[in-house]
This record gives C-alpha cells, structure tokens and sequence, in this order.
C-alpha cells in the first residue's frame, strides 16, 4: 500500500486537514490500495487532536471518478472477495467522517460518480466547480450503490430524485446538482481553491464539539422518535456547556463581541 494513493496533511494553526485522492491518471477511481490508504488517513485525522475542520478533495482533472472498474473484469469470480476487501475499508472511514466533531467539506470537481459521489453526499459540505458532472454510474455496471449511497443520497436530495438519477441513468451538471440539494455552492474553477479555503477558516476558527454534535445528532434524526430526539438534544446540550468554547461564547454574546473558540 502506497502512501502516495491518498495523501493527508493538516496544518497545526488552523486546525484544517487537507485530504486528497492522488490517483489524477485513474481519475483518482478507488481500487483496494486506494481504499486502505483513504481508511488509514481517515484513523489519522480522527485520532489527531488538532484537527477543527477536513477538506476532501481529489487531484486533477476529477474528485473522484468511482471504484476502478478494471480490477472486476480481471477476475469475475473474485468479485465479492474484491467488494469485501474494498468496504472493510471505505465503509469504516466513511463512518468516522460522519461521526467526527470536525466539519467536513467535499471540493469537488470534473466527474463525481460511483463511489466519489456517494463519498461526496457523506460530506457536510460541498463546494463544485462549474462543469462538474454528477452521476450514480452503478446501474450501467448491473450493480446497486454502496459507500452510503442509499443512505445519503435520498437525504440529501429526496428519495424520487435520487431514485430518478439511478433508474434513468441521469447525469446533473453543477446547476442541477445544486437546485437539487446535493451542493451547497457552485463556482468558477479557478475560484474553487479559494472558496474552500475560506470556509475552512470559518469552520476551523468555531465551535468544534458542538459542529460534532449538531453531526451526529443530525444523522441520528431519522432513526428517533421525536421524544427520544429530544432528549438526545438535550444530553448534547449539557455537554457542551462544559466545555470552555460555551463559556467564552456565552460571555461574548453577553458582552456583544465575537467569540473565540477554541475547539474545546
């Protein structure tokens, strides 16, 4: 396994971590080494204390173009074995990034499809640049999404649009995508870079632990009652306030100045 295939960096004054697929001639397509050193980058960054906010993004011309395809035509019959040693290590990061305190924002652009899309959908954010394309890509390959497609997809967008995108085969440009709920913001190419950079200050200079509870509260939701949301509501709430980010954003808000948080 190859560090190279996935490379992480975070910059220790800011708190932001930089994570990057770095297949650009595969159009960054995940195989097993990709997927193992995504897994290991991910157990990184959650382990690492500094870390207040994650850009994933993917090098070159594509975010991510899918799973590589290559690897199944090599040898059918080994097909579930390759599936397996695949999710025993994307499906585990992908847990980590939904359940972290640290936002995370997806900068995406070229193809998004596959594999890439439903990572993408993962994310708490997401940035395009303009002539992105968008595409579930499974059904032409005979095979249902995995990585959390049926999971984030139809919350995301709804269920009839998501449902429309895998049976019709449909491709959304950044425009549609956008309208559609996937994306948060649409911009220039060459404005992508910046755009993100700049969310990722705001992130990584708010409350850290409370982003992480709004996180999995939010992914919680739609598995409570309301009764049993709101008492989990309740018990994140009293966790946060003993944390020194409540402290000095209560007496900001008192003393009307902008708070400083810490991340703790």
């Amino acid at each position: 396994m190859s560090p190279d295939l996935v490379r992480l960096s975070v910059d220790a004054g800011s708190g932001i971590a930089q994570l990057c697929f770095n297949r650009p001639d595969k159009l960054n397509a995940i195989d097993v080494p990709t997927a193992q050193a995504f897994c290991a980058a991910v157990r990184a960054l959650r382990d690492d204390a500094r870390v207040r906010c994650v850009v994933l993004r993917g090098e070159g011309r594509a975010f991510v173009a899918g799973g590589d395809v290559a690897a199944f035509a090599a040898n059918f019959e080994a097909a579930p074995a390759l599936i397996d040693a695949l999710l025993d290590a994307l499906n585990p990061a992908i847990e980590i990034l939904r359940r972290i305190d640290a936002p995370v924002i997806a900068a995406v652009q070229g193809s998004v499809a596959g594999a890439g899309l439903s990572l993408m959908a993962a994310c708490d954010l997401v940035v395009a640049a303009e002539g992105t394309r968008f595409l579930i890509a499974y059904d032409r390959l005979g095979a249902p999404p995995d990585c959390g497609g049926t999971y984030f997809l139809p919350r995301r967008m709804g269920a009839r649009r998501a449902a429309e995108m895998f049976f019709l085969s449909q491709t959304l440009d950044s425009a549609a995508a956008l309208e559609a709920g996937l994306l948060n913001r649409v911009v220039p190419p060459a404005q992508l870079g910046d755009t993100v950079a700049e969310l990722a200050r705001q992130l990584a200079a708010g409350p850290t632990r409370a982003y992480g509870h709004y996180k999995r509260l939010s992914l919680h939701s739609t598995q409570r009652d309301l009764q049993a949301q709101l008492q989990a509501e309740g018990e994140a709430f009293k966790d946060a306030t003993r944390t020194q980010d409540f402290r000095s954003g209560v007496r900001a808000f008192l003393d009307k100045q902008t708070p400083h948080f810490e991340g703790h």
